[in-house]
């Protein structure tokens, strides 16, 4: 197959192409990204010769440039977004421009090039928040997005599937848990405190840090994709998760005892705007249906997450340095 992968410059995008290169070695891979503050070539340094790979720098919402190499794919897989939350609060309007539009475009062009399959990757923040004792999230869950950036995502979910039933276009829906693993940007949580204990400062939680997400290893993320492409069916969304929920100080706690840091590192902030209490995942479909389940443990995946950020300083000290 020849695939198109959107904002595979970026965290699980750059993961994602990895994963299929090494898996699939007959199959082919356009990456398309506008390479925006997130995205970064340096994830993709060790394949950049890969005849088998090809990277375009564009913009998702340039119709003319997505028409012309959409022709030529047997597959979409859209994983570029904006997708920072604190960075929706403070302005939407990128968020809307690329999640909203940008989708739209994408399956416009795969309708008009004869109905290219098209794989859509969407969060859990699309189904609002979850209080302590309710049900995990499943695919029947009714959203209810609170922060501009899970709207974003919410209306392009709802996009992906309006293509399928009016236009029969061959569309399956991934909504994932909060992912971790190498090459995350460091304004996310687990990056941004290792990076800052790394270099001597303290980590900030928002709140009282009693805010609760479930957790999934970007490789396992990216199986679970994998899996979706190959068996999912058509028109369905499957949730992935990492069945691990924790709370943001218990994170926090956990890579500083890692680093053999102590909680003194800890600064509480202001807490986020309309911060959602709680995500959680029930996978069970994705189980049923595909056979998935998370192999990393949390501690094991945090342990290597750290390990690589230490091993990887000259990829994270150049963006921090930056910001």
């Amino acid at each position: 197959m020849k695939i198109l992968v959107t904002g595979g410059a970026g965290f699980i995008g750059s993961n994602f192409i990895h994963y299929w290169l090494e898996k699939y070695q007959l199959d082919e891979i356009i990456n398309l990204d506008k390479l925006t503050y997130a995205g970064n070539l340096s994830n993709l340094k060790d394949i950049e010769n890969n005849p088998r790979y090809k990277f375009i720098k564009g913009d998702i919402c340039d119709f003319n440039l997505v028409a012309s190499i959409v022709k030529d794919v047997d597959l979409i897989v859209h994983f570029a977004a904006e997708s920072h939350v604190d960075r929706s609060i403070k302005d939407s309007g990128a968020f809307v421009r690329t999640n909203v539009e940008g989708t739209r475009v994408l399956l416009e062009a795969a309708r008009l090039a004869g109905g290219i399959r098209f794989h859509h990757v969407s969060t859990d923040e699309v189904f609002g928040s979850l209080k302590m004792d309710d049900e995990k999230f499943n695919e029947l869950t009714p959203y209810s997005p609170r922060s501009p950036y899970s709207a974003s995502k919410a209306a392009s979910d709802h996009l992906v599937r309006a293509y399928f039933y009016t236009h029969n276009l061959p569309i399956t829906i991934s909504n994932c848990s909060n992912n971790y693993g190498p090459f995350q940007h460091v304004e996310k949580l687990i990056p941004l405190f290792i990076t800052n204990l790394l270099i001597g400062k303290k980590v900030p939680i928002y709140g009282e840090g009693k805010n609760i997400r479930d957790w999934i290893h970007v490789a396992d993320h990216n199986r679970g994709v994998d899996m979706i492409i190959k068996k999912g069916i058509l028109g369905e969304t499957y949730l992935l998760g990492g069945n691990n929920e924790k709370s943001n100080l218990d994170i926090t706690k956990e890579i500083l005892s890692l680093m053999n840091e102590g909680e003194d590192k800890i600064e509480y902030v202001d807490d986020r705007l309309g911060h959602d209490l709680r995500y959680g995942i029930n996978f069970a479909k994705a189980k049923k249906e595909l056979g998935f389940e998370p192999e990393y443990t949390f501690s094991q995946g945090l342990q290597e997450t750290i390990n690589w950020y230490k091993n990887n300083v000259k990829w994270w000290e150049k963006i921090k340095l930056n910001k």
